[in-house]
């Protein structure tokens, strides 16, 4: 079953979603309306904020363009398929498996979004990306981990020890205003409703394996050169008013 705040993902993309869904648990992913739906319909991939060798050498070229063009591509073309294959269905009153049809749709849109904001959370090494975080996220970070450092600690340990494949996120809370380290599993399991996800680390192997291997712990060492913290803060400030 999918519940919107706005009934429907048919509504013009200027309006901003908070959906939820059923897969393994119950999933909730705020969508911002930039780069959401070409005509309300169907998805798009995003452009990158920054081009394909920007991220070096964290990220090669290599790698940020097959992660971009054909992984997470994938979620958007996963996501339409689904969309399409609900419409169709509808129109000619056939059945469908709605459990697995729903299931797949979860897995697809996380994909989607999580990757989006991923894109969002990075920026050149010292030209945005690297460093710590200022102003009223930092203030946060401190207030509820204790420092920068033992929040940049849990969150490493929440990415190295995903199973199998995942994400590590942080996400602050609308209700009590605490900040909270996410152990994403696949793209919609282990997400909190009512957290507004901030920060995001993609685990998934497709993210790294042209320039780490298998090594997940150097990657995420190399991720922290990259984080564009004055976006972060910018997120966090929107999500923790409201």
């Amino acid at each position: 079953m999918i519940l919107s705040q706005s009934n429907t993902i048919r509504q013009p993309a200027a309006i901003q979603y908070i959906i939820y869904w059923c897969g393994n648990s119950i999933v909730y992913i705020l969508f911002r309306s930039e780069n959401v739906m070409a005509d309300d319909k169907l998805y798009t991939l995003p452009k990158l904020p920054y081009d394909y060798a920007a991220l070096e050498p964290y990220i090669s070229k290599e790698q940020l363009t097959l992660h971009h063009t054909k992984h997470h591509q994938a979620y958007v073309t996963g996501a339409n398929a689904i969309f399409e294959k609900l419409d169709k269905a509808r129109k000619d009153k056939a059945d469908l498996d709605i459990k697995a049809t729903l299931k797949e749709l979860s897995f697809h849109i996380g994909g989607y979004k999580l990757h989006a904001t991923f894109w969002e959370n990075l920026a050149p090494a010292g030209k945005g990306g690297g460093g710590v975080p200022k102003g009223e996220l930092a203030k946060a970070i401190d207030a509820e981990f204790g420092s920068f450092e033992r929040f940049k600690k849990e969150f490493t340990q929440a990415a190295s020890s995903v199973e199998g494949s995942g994400w590590a996120a942080l996400s602050v809370s609308t209700t009590t205003h605490h900040l909270l380290i996410n152990q994403i599993e696949k793209h919609n399991v282990n997400v909190y409703p009512g957290f507004r996800i901030l920060l995001v680390l993609d685990v998934w192997e497709h993210a790294y394996y042209v320039d780490y291997k298998n090594d997940r712990a150097k990657y995420i060492e190399a991720f922290w050169n990259l984080v564009n913290w004055d976006e972060v803060n910018k997120q966090f400030i929107t999500h923790n008013k409201k």
